[in-house]
């Protein structure tokens, strides 16, 4: 029987967000706390954000018709959700796209008592909870009221089904965030813990950098994913919109 799949996928994260720049500036001044008033979901795109966002969208715009998202997905967090419609609002979808669908599954790992926490914050109120990270590793650590990696990948395999299902032979984007990328590569290339988090300490995914999959059958006529391209970055440098990346640390915000 055929495994039904998307015929293309891509996933993007998000621009960069104002919390990416409150989070640089608190780990430049050496400070434990997060200068940010709002919830993590309501944290808007950055204006360098907005530019990458655009940039992103006029890839897409160029692309033949017949090689666009179909379906744009995304993130229920602010930043996601505005990615997503800079990329709509220039004609990065095909011609008889409607709208967004925003689905809970796909949003940013959740931290707990973490949030908001620069890595200098969380040695210094938890230290017993940073050893203990440390010690298990971030795949499988869940900081008290938040997720692990582990966590995330038991929701996005519930995010997949439900794509697979409805969106089966056609081209879907999905604009989400870092670990969401990382986990979804764990899951289509049936990646162990060690595999995926070696990627991840080598390669940082940008904002708004494309990863790609084809969906093509294999010799046993089933379909497979195939990873065509992996943090893109090329769609921000021909539009001249700088490259961001978020560094490897245990801090508690995105």
């Amino acid at each position: 029987m055929r495994q039904r799949w998307p015929a293309r996928m891509w996933l993007v994260r998000h621009g960069e967000s104002a919390g990416n720049v409150a989070r640089d500036a608190a780990d430049r001044a050496g400070v434990g706390m997060i200068d940010l008033a709002v919830r993590d979901v309501d944290v808007p795109l950055s204006p360098l954000g907005r530019r990458q966002a655009d940039a992103l969208g006029q890839w897409f715009a160029k692309l033949p018709e017949d090689e666009r998202p179909e379906v744009v997905m995304a993130s229920p967090y602010v930043r996601a959700r505005e990615t997503a419609d800079a990329i709509v609002r220039a004609g990065g979808t095909a011609g008889d796209f409607a709208k967004v669908i925003v689905d809970e599954r796909l949003r940013e790992r959740e931290f707990g008592i973490f949030d908001r926490l620069t890595t200098v914050g969380i040695r210094e109120k938890y230290p017993e909870l940073a050893e203990q990270r440390t010690l298990m590793g971030k795949f499988y650590h869940r900081p008290p009221g938040g997720e692990s990696w582990a966590d995330v990948i038991l929701r996005l395999r519930s995010a997949l089904d439900t794509i697979s299902l409805h969106y089966a032979d056609r081209r879907v984007l999905i604009v989400c965030h870092q670990v969401v990328v990382m986990c979804m590569r764990y899951i289509l290339e049936g990646m162990d813990e060690a595999e995926v988090l070696a990627i991840d300490r080598t390669s940082s995914v940008v904002n708004c950098g494309v990863c790609e999959y084809d969906f093509e059958p294999d010799d046993a006529a089933m379909c497979v994913p195939t990873l065509v391209r992996y943090n893109h970055a090329a769609p921000l440098t021909q539009e001249d919109a700088p490259v961001t990346a978020e560094p490897e640390t245990i801090a508690g915000a995105r």
